[in-house]
């Protein structure tokens, strides 16, 4: 009875393991199919970047960019030049992160948190392997960047004015609805063209311009669908488009007006490196722009001192004042008051005004003028915001600097 029992119990395995078999090979088969015919249309849609995607997201098992893959693409040298060390503090780490607020910092996977007061710096932690020469993206920071690099152009006279059309530097904007942009409704957000701006969708502009290789062809296939000046809507193709006009007018590569106009005078320690589409390419202007914290901090005191840097007025300081206010332009639920010329706001925060440069995995520069204080955060994660509102974790990193550095 026992030996009958368990050849029937054998027999079960063996057929469960037969039809499972069976199973296996009709979901392998079916998910060859799928394969080859996704494989297909994406050679005949001409959608080859999701190749590059895919090996460098769901296939090393993470479903977006990480911020440092900046080896993955070429990249521009954006060359440093004398080197001024920051001053330190009497205080200088003298303060830890509260206890309240650790946890946040290392759960979003914080890999630099420097904290610049009264010109000097008071603050600097690093984790996971990360120091104050680690290169990492940026991301859409470098949507701040190329909005100072715009002032710059104006206070040489390259460009003649934020309400000069961006017709007269591309041709493709100089008729209809087109001809109306200027580069301040670029500057604000504000230029109603129908860039896709989808962060999930692997066929909206933000994927292609990440992982594709042809950034202008893929920049001027968008154009204008609703009126200029009007309205705030947050699009990466706009700052492409702003990258492409100071290509134009000053005639050198972003990374070498960038180098010229800011990364060298400021004094930054270390050469950035910003990736372009191709070799020899554009550089992705609306983001890209791999750096290291106290270098990416001298933005920030540039800016909380009007625009003026060692005693040199680097940019003008009328052009720096506008920027860090809201544009007047309407916004979801009422008018702006949260983006100026490319500097995210948020007004009257325990009292304070706080402009700030941000990308999407939660890297921050956070200036807080009432306390003479820049932060620096860079990370692998940020709280993703529901709605309009600021980042939370934005909180985070303000909230620790004020009660570590604020009295």
């Amino acid at each position: 009875m026992d030996e009958a029992f368990f050849i029937s119990i054998n027999g079960v395995f063996l057929i469960c393991k037969l039809f499972r078999m069976k199973i296996l090979k009709k979901v392998g088969k079916w998910f060859l199919i799928i394969l080859v015919v996704l494989n297909i249309a994406i050679l005949v849609s001409g959608k080859t970047y999701l190749y590059k995607g895919i090996a460098n997201t769901y296939l090393k098992g993470r479903p977006g960019p990480s911020i440092d893959e900046y080896q993955i693409f070429e990249n521009r040298e954006v060359k440093a030049g004398s080197y001024l060390a920051w001053k330190k503090s009497t205080r200088f780490n003298s303060s830890k992160i509260p206890a309240t607020l650790e946890k946040n910092f290392t759960d979003l996977g914080t890999v630099a948190y420097v904290i610049i007061k009264n010109d000097s710096i008071i603050h600097e932690q690093y984790w996971d392997g990360y120091d104050a020469d680690s290169h990492s993206n940026s991301f859409s920071m470098a949507k701040t960047f190329v909005g100072i690099l715009i002032g710059a152009a104006i206070d040489e006279g390259k460009i003649k004015s934020l309400d000069q059309p961006i017709g007269d530097f591309i041709p493709q904007f100089k008729e209809g609805k087109n001809a109306n942009i200027t580069i301040k409704h670029l500057l604000t957000m504000s230029s109603g063209i129908n860039f896709d701006e989808d962060y999930v969708n692997p066929l909206a502009y933000p994927a292609q311009a990440y992982y594709g290789s042809e950034i202008k062809e893929l920049t001027l296939g968008y154009e204008a669908q609703d009126e200029p000046g009007k309205t705030f809507k947050y699009l990466s193709g706009n700052s492409e488009l702003l990258g492409m006009i100071i290509e134009k007018a000053t005639g050198k590569t972003l990374s070498e007006y960038m180098s010229e106009k800011l990364w060298k005078p400021l004094g930054a320690k270390n050469a950035a490196q910003w990736s372009l589409d191709h070799k020899d390419g554009m550089e992705k202007a609306y983001c890209c722009f791999n750096s290291n914290a106290p270098d990416f901090a001298r933005i920030g005191q540039l800016y909380l001192d009007s625009g003026k840097w060692n005693g040199n007025q680097l940019i003008n300081q009328e052009f720096v004042m506008n920027s860090i206010v809201p544009a007047d332009l309407a916004d979801e639920g009422g008018r702006n008051q949260r983006y100026g010329y490319a500097w995210w706001l948020i007004p009257d925060y325990k009292m304070k005004n706080i402009f700030y440069a941000r990308g999407i995995l939660g890297q921050y520069i956070l200036c807080i003028p009432e306390k003479n204080m820049v932060v620096v955060r860079l990370g692998k994660k940020r709280e993703k915001p529901t709605g309009n509102e600021t980042p939370k974790d934005v909180m985070y990193y303000l909230d620790a600097a004020l009660e570590m550095y604020g009295n």
